[in-house]
């Protein structure tokens, strides 16, 4: 098959032997762990090392462009006609995910540790995750079963507190929300930097949070 019909890798390499802003960017139609072991040859001390790549059908033209880009910026190609470059590897990816982003299936991966990690396109939340995450109601307590005139615990004091309205506790002849008792009771030690919290998750009913009481109903 052409090789515009079939997708390949663009890839940047480093080597422990080399200067920390040297590389070798090349292409490859198989994958580039295959390719950075033949180039493990006598010709180099130390083996290659992936430190990112590009996956897409647009891999050569993507070589000879980056290629002539870093060839723009300066003279940093160590030898002429040879992949080799006298550039940072974090340059060399900036670049590599700028043309990302005008290739329609363009993935582009950064390597930590001998393991990928896909940095474009970024991974986002699935949309019907997000959907039902937006879609869920303010807390109320006949959500979880409950009526006014019930008690539930505040389980940093272990303290009991009556439900007096459809999402307010009782406490003192006083009514709180949840999230407002627990900005004024928590103890010190549990306050967090935002001053934000989840009420459900900070009382309880028969052993159980008000949220994982929730959670189970709405399964």
């Amino acid at each position: 098959m052409k090789e515009d019909t079939l997708q390949g890798y663009v890839y940047i390499l480093t080597n422990p032997s080399f200067k920390e802003d040297w590389v070798k960017i090349g292409k490859s139609s198989r994958p580039v762990n295959v390719r950075s072991k033949e180039l493990d040859n006598t010709a180099v001390p130390l083996p290659f090392e992936i430190y990112a790549t590009m996956q897409t059908i647009k891999y050569a033209e993507v070589e000879r462009i980056i290629h002539k880009q870093i060839d723009r910026l300066t003279d940093l190609r160590i030898r002429q006609n040879r992949e080799f470059f006298n550039v940072h590897p974090a340059q060399a990816l900036e670049i590599l995910t700028d043309l990302a982003r005008a290739i329609e299936d363009a993935v582009v991966m950064k390597y930590e540790d001998g393991k990928p990690h896909q940095l474009y396109p970024v991974n986002e939340v699935p949309k019907e995750k997000k959907e039902k995450k937006a879609q869920r109601a303010p807390f109320d307590f006949s959500m979880v079963g409950l009526n006014i005139g019930d008690t539930v615990i505040f389980d940093a004091l272990n303290l009991p507190v009556k439900v007096a309205d459809k999402n307010k506790v009782e406490y003192e002849g006083r009514l709180w929300s949840l999230s407002a008792f627990c900005g004024t009771y928590l103890p010190e030690e549990m306050h967090n930097s935002s001053e934000s919290y989840q009420g459900p998750k900070y009382f309880s009913y028969q052993g159980k949070t008000l949220w994982e009481i929730r959670l189970e109903r709405e399964k």
